[in-house]
């Protein structure tokens, strides 16, 4: 049975960033992702472009997330696969991941879907996995959750909320797509008409996406729009009958949308549907308890923490977890919070932290942190946490220097 440092599951931007920082920290890390390849919801669910984690304080632009996500910035638009600094190539950004995973001498294991954790008392001691070859199981000294949904904490055992605290419902789910051959400059100019007959379309029941509009981006390739536009209500994304029915409904309005743009929006006329996303994409899954709860409250009030290490002020963007409407809170210009290490630590667990959307917090909280930059931030984090834990012969993830974990981060901040 293979062993390391570091196990981390889950090769989405938290999974990636958590794997490269640690090992810069010298120690031995394996990353296990169950698709073929690095980027989670950037490269299996579509999700694109960038949303913006920056603020103005006295006049000057910051970047709120640097780091390692500055430099997949950098790098993808060395490959020239990244335009107005947010909308890239999803197939430029795969193979730039696989180089930084290579560079920083991370381990990868594809096609590897976590079945069981093997906890004794307080702490894990190993994993075991379905792949190609059987069920196998490998150890470490150490663990990082960043499956997005928190599937290793939650199979280790760990309390956790699931959506809103009244119901338990989750912000919707929606399954990416993408339209070709499109005149962008006709579409552009008639959306606003075309939003009009889409919402009378819902009237009629020829649309049954409950989405109050057509949310619609460009791409960076000529005459491809992107649609980040269905929308799949009240369907649990952590049950597989309710996401595989959640994938039938949204491939239905990918279709229903397409139809309706087709035969109602100018430019779309010789258009074709390119492609779909291979996994519907979730917004809001388990979000595993820790030693603390990230709240609204907490967002609201720009709150800074003695133990934070992650800095955000994107705005929280709630999608109805039962129909229609989005709902927002801005932040002002200089206006941000920080989000504590105490919740990236699972109670009951001593040798794991958890990074991504699935830290401890509440929906109000995760509306506002779950985007690729903040959950490469968290995922930086926790994997220098993890690199400090290894070398300074720590035996509860707790106990972590924060104030050398903190002059860490912010070194490799003032790097970037």
């Amino acid at each position: 049975m293979k062993s390391y440092d570091l196990i981390v599951v889950g090769g989405g931007f938290s999974g990636i960033a958590s794997a490269i920082s640690a090992s810069r920290q010298g120690i031995k890390v394996l990353l296990v992702e169950k698709s073929n390849c690095l980027g989670g919801a950037a490269t299996n669910s579509l999700v694109n472009p960038f949303m913006n984690n920056a603020t103005k304080i006295n006049g000057k632009n910051v970047d709120l997330s640097s780091g390692i996500f500055k430099e997949i910035l950098k790098r993808l638009r060395k490959r020239n696969a990244l335009i107005w600094n947010s909308h890239f190539l999803e197939e430029e950004l795969k193979y730039i991941l696989n180089e930084m995973m290579l560079e920083n001498n991370v381990d990868l294991l594809f096609h590897s879907y976590l079945t069981q954790a093997n906890r004794e008392n307080d702490e894990i001691k190993s994993i075991t996995l379905a792949t190609i070859d059987g069920e196998i199981t490998l150890s470490a000294k150490y663990y990082i959750d960043a499956t997005g949904d928190g599937q290793l904490a939650f199979l280790s055992g760990c309390d956790y909320i699931l959506g809103r605290e009244k119901d338990s419902l989750t912000q919707p789910m929606t399954l990416c797509f993408r339209v070709g051959n499109v005149d962008t400059d006709k579409f552009y100019k008639a959306l606003d008409k075309v939003q009009k007959e889409y919402n009378e379309a819902q009237k009629t029941g020829d649309i049954t996406n409950p989405r109050e509009n057509i949310l619609v981006f460009n791409t960076p390739i000529k005459n491809v729009l992107h649609f980040n536009t269905t929308r799949v209500v009240k369907h649990n994304p952590t049950n597989p009958f309710e996401k595989t029915k959640a994938e039938i409904i949204a491939r239905k309005q990918v279709h229903e949308i397409y139809d309706f743009l087709k035969n109602h929006a100018d430019g779309m006329e010789n258009s074709f549907l390119m492609s779909t996303a291979g996994e519907i994409g979730v917004r809001e899954s388990r979000k595993i308890v820790g030693e603390y709860i990230l709240t609204e409250n907490d967002l609201l009030s720009c709150t800074k923490f003695d133990d934070g290490v992650v800095a955000c002020n994107y705005d929280l963007d709630i999608h109805n977890p039962e129909g229609a409407g989005t709902s927002h809170h801005y932040f002002k210009d200089g206006e941000y919070y920080t989000i504590p290490y105490r919740a990236f630590i699972p109670k009951k667990i001593k040798n794991m932290l958890i990074s991504g959307r699935c830290i401890s917090a509440d929906q109000g909280a995760q509306a506002s942190f779950r985007i690729m930059p903040t959950v490469t931030s968290i995922g930086e984090a926790t994997g220098t946490a993890i690199g400090i834990i290894v070398n300074d012969k720590i035996d509860n993830v707790r106990n972590v220097d924060i104030k050398k974990l903190q002059k860490i981060l912010k070194d490799s901040y003032i790097k970037q």
